[in-house]
């Protein structure tokens, strides 16, 4: 099927609603965001003089739900100048315009009648072939399909987003028996390709694949909190990152989404799940009906399993509810031996079997939780999906769990597992023990690079579809490595291409990275064509090594120092004039160094979700890696483009000076960090591969060794004076401290070439060395020292 999305209408503007019509404003689609017409003038309406038949008046339920989305945090948008590709408007008067459309998604009220009616005015106006969808979280599919039109119905599915759009990577397809396959096979691809989704093709069974499985993973959850006699924070000290789950853990994220959401869909199950083995455990507890009679129903009523308050000083405090007598509690001090033998323990797949053969409760609770969850799991195959990735990848992008029940399961060791699940009453589906008994002891396994599923029905591996366009490091490792160190792996990506993985902890930069990058380099520049920086790891790099910074510096070991940061400048100028092109892939926080080395590849292929910044200010220091050198040099190209020079100066200067981050790949072309010439990946799975063609693409192109830059323009005393003008009147007003001046002054003196008389043309090594020895200089202040310990401490930035 070949359909080319360029308009949507969604239906709805909702929570949603408007947060799915700014993820396609996202990628580039026109938006028609449509909502109901307000049922009657309010008193309100009528002091402003609006009638019934004024436009601000009928849209205003679609533009107060717009608004908020935009105002919203964590922001729906990748850049705020994308809510003008969104028109808004009412189903009374604009609903024909879904004629002109290429796909129109309900995202209304869950209830089957107000859809239907909804629909019943879609086949009014919609041409014949335009795609419609469902983004209902629990009703029947099917049930929708019900007196439709046959192209309706040809053209119609389920599309499940997870709230918020933006941010979670599921969205489940759901096809009803009338759904043209091809349709089916479009969706899943545009929402893999250019929605930046994981697209998991789900049964029309009730509440699909992730609700179902996540829903009762936290019932379990509670089941087994009851039978420990364990508190809410306890829970959430076990079910966060420890486990690979997000920090919000447990309680905390029903408090985020709210309880009543999780009433409803529980709710739900209990009612659906007539023939479920499990299905009483979807019977709230009283604890949590008590909350919903009481409306604690989390953030939006102010209050749920947590409460924000103030003490007698004033000061913010969190308090905790207790489940026993539902009084609000300050929080409980949490401490288990099993967590603190794991805290050694970078990678979760071995942080599993120490967590599980723990001998307290915490060991307890954790083989109660997961036994729960595997049985579950294998009960549900072929019931509500006929492979088992389908399970893993839904949980994992619809929840933010780092690894699947069956990955986790695969952590373990399957048939260990077995038999200790069986000892404490817990007994796993049949294929399973066929699986076992076959000789197949894993549910993944990689081969040659292709990671494969065990296949229930087949009783054998497959290769797990859609993957084929993906470059899935982890399945390199058995059969692509060709050198590796403690921090660094080089892969060989075939066609000439090298990647290089880093992973040190939070991916931070120190001797054994570089190490990995130029050892990468001498390979490549010997035998392949180009080479790729990217990794998979949550984050692509934190930035510099801060611990061996700061320890060198206790000891004052300054000519240690002075080859530490003089090696990284070297390496990242390596990068830059390299004789083989260089692609760098950062995603997910790429700070400080990580920012860095982005700027100082050939191109950077971003992904969407890139947080990007020169932060070293935060902890008293410059960017010392080449990127104060780096703004000085950008902001010298973009005065060859006639822009304002002193302005163009005090905005690199500030963006440095107040640690600006992007919260977008998007934004961090405003910041100047990502330049025309760079790429975005919107599906983060898909951002080697493409990274590895941006590579093969330049060296094809007959790609040229770079020359080092010599005609740098820098202002000397002349920006010096602007910028000690602005950053006194800043300390003058107590907007920063005093040690944030003397940091911006460095900054301000080496974008400006030093103490120049008038502007000169500089060279790249001239402003690294003032570069280096500015940083070396704010190491031997004390303050900066007490920034660098707090956030080696706290993981949080102190001003001082």
């Amino acid at each position: 099927m070949k359909k080319n999305i360029k308009r949507v209408a969604v239906l709805g503007s909702g929570i949603m609603g408007s947060r799915i019509a700014c993820h396609f404003a996202n990628i580039g689609v026109e938006v028609l965001l449509l909502d109901i017409v307000p049922r009657e003038l309010t008193d309100e309406d009528k002091k402003k003089g609006l009638s019934e038949d004024d436009p601000r008046f009928r849209n205003k339920i679609v533009n107060e739900a717009f608004e908020t989305a935009v105002k919203s945090k964590p922001a729906p948008l990748y850049h705020k100048d994308y809510a003008h590709r969104i028109q808004l408007g009412n189903f009374s008067d604009d609903m024909s315009k879904i004629a002109d459309v290429d796909w129109i998604i309900e995202v209304v009220v869950e209830n089957l009648d107000i859809k239907k009616k909804v629909f019943d005015q879609v086949e009014q106006h919609r041409k014949p072939g335009t795609i419609v969808s469902s983004n209902t979280s629990g009703i029947p599919i099917h049930l929708m399909t019900e007196g439709r039109s046959d192209d309706f119905n040809k053209n119609f599915a389920g599309t499940h987003f997870f709230n918020p759009p933006r941010y979670l990577k599921l969205l489940e397809i759901i096809p009803t028996p009338h759904t043209d396959p091809e349709l089916t096979d479009f969706l899943m691809d545009y929402g893999s390709r250019f929605l930046g989704k994981t697209t998991v093709l789900c049964k029309d069974t009730p509440a699909f694949i992730a609700n179902r499985v996540g829903i009762y993973s936290i019932m379990k959850v509670v089941e087994t909190m009851k039978k420990l006699d364990l508190n809410v924070d306890e829970i959430d000290k076990l079910t966060g990152p420890v486990i690979g789950r997000p920090k919000s853990a447990t309680f905390r994220t029903s408090d985020v989404v709210g309880l009543d959401t999780l009433v409803k869909v529980a709710n739900n199950l209990h009612a659906a799940l007539e023939h479920d083995e499990e299905r009483e455990i979807f019977a709230l507890p009283q604890e949590v009906k008590q909350l919903e009679e009481r409306n604690w129903l989390g953030d939006k009523t102010k209050q749920g399993f947590y409460k924000k308050t103030a003490d007698k000083n004033g000061k913010r405090e969190i308090l905790t509810l207790d489940l026993k007598d539902m009084e609000y509690k300050p929080k409980s001090k949490v401490s288990f031996a099993t967590l603190e033998q794991t805290k050694p323990i970078d990678n979760l797949a071995k942080r599993f079997p120490v967590l599980l053969a723990g001998k307290d409760k915490a060991g307890e609770f954790y083989r109660h939780s997961f036994f729960g969850v595997f049985t579950y799991v294998s009960n549900r195959i072929p019931e509500i999906a006929d492979e088992l990735y389908k399970i893993d990848d839904a949980i994992c992008t619809g929840f933010g769990w780092e690894m699947g029940p069956f990955a986790t399961w695969d952590a373990l060791g399957v048939k260990r597992t077995v038999k200790t699940m069986e000892e404490l009453g817990y007994k796993p589906n049949q294929w399973v023990y066929d699986m076992l008994e076959s000789g197949a002891e894993t549910f993944y396994k990689s081969e040659k690079g292709v990671k494969k599923y065990y296949d229930v029905e087949s009783k054998s591996y497959h290769a797990i579809p859609g993957t084929e366009e993906f470059i899935l490091l982890d399945t390199l490792k058995d059969s692509h490595v060709l050198w590796s160190n403690k921090g660094t792996t080089i892969y060989d990506l075939g066609d000439g291409i090298l990647n290089v993985e880093f992973h040190t902890k939070m991916n931070s930069l120190g001797s054994e990275v570089a190490e990995g990058i130029n050892r990468a380099l001498d390979m490549a520049e010997k035998d392949y064509r180009g080479v790729v920086i990217g990794n998979e790891g949550a984050n692509f790099s934190a930035g510099a090594n801060l611990a061996m910074v700061f320890m060198f510096a206790i000891e004052q070991e300054y000519d240690e120092l002075d080859f530490m940061i003089r090696s990284f400048q070297k390496t990242m100028m390596r990068v830059r004039y390299s004789s083989v092109p260089v692609v760098v892939a950062p995603h997910g926080l790429t700070l400080g160094g990580g920012c860095e080395l982005t700027m100082h590849g050939d191109v950077a292929q971003a992904a969407a979700e890139t947080y990007i910044g020169l932060v070293e200010v935060g902890v008293g220091l410059i960017p010392g890696g080449g990127g104060t050198k780096e703004f000085a040099l950008r902001a010298s190209d973009r005065y060859r483009d006639g822009d304002v020079e002193l302005n163009e100066f005090q905005n690199r200067l500030m963006t440095i000076a107040q640690a600006k981050v992007a919260t977008s790949a998007h934004e961090a072309y405003d910041l100047g960090i990502l330049q025309k010439s760079d790429l975005i990946t919107l599906n983060k799975d898909r951002q080697i591969a493409e990274a590895k063609k941006t590579a093969i693409k330049l060296a094809e192109a007959g790609y040229t060794q770079p020359v080092e830059r010599t005609d740098i323009k820098v202002h000397g005393r002349a920006s010096l004076a602007l910028a000690h003008a602005g950053v006194n009147g800043m300390k003058m007003g107590n907007y920063i401290s005093a040690h944030d001046a003397k940091i911006a002054e460095k900054v301000a003196w080496v974008m400006s070439g030093g103490d120049l008389s008038q502007p000169t043309e500089v060279s790249e090594t001239y402003l690294l060395d003032l570069e280096r020895e500015a940083f070396l200089s704010l190491l031997g202040e004390k303050k900066t020292l007490e920034r660098i310990k707090h956030m080696l401490q706290t993981g949080k930035p102190l001003r001082n």
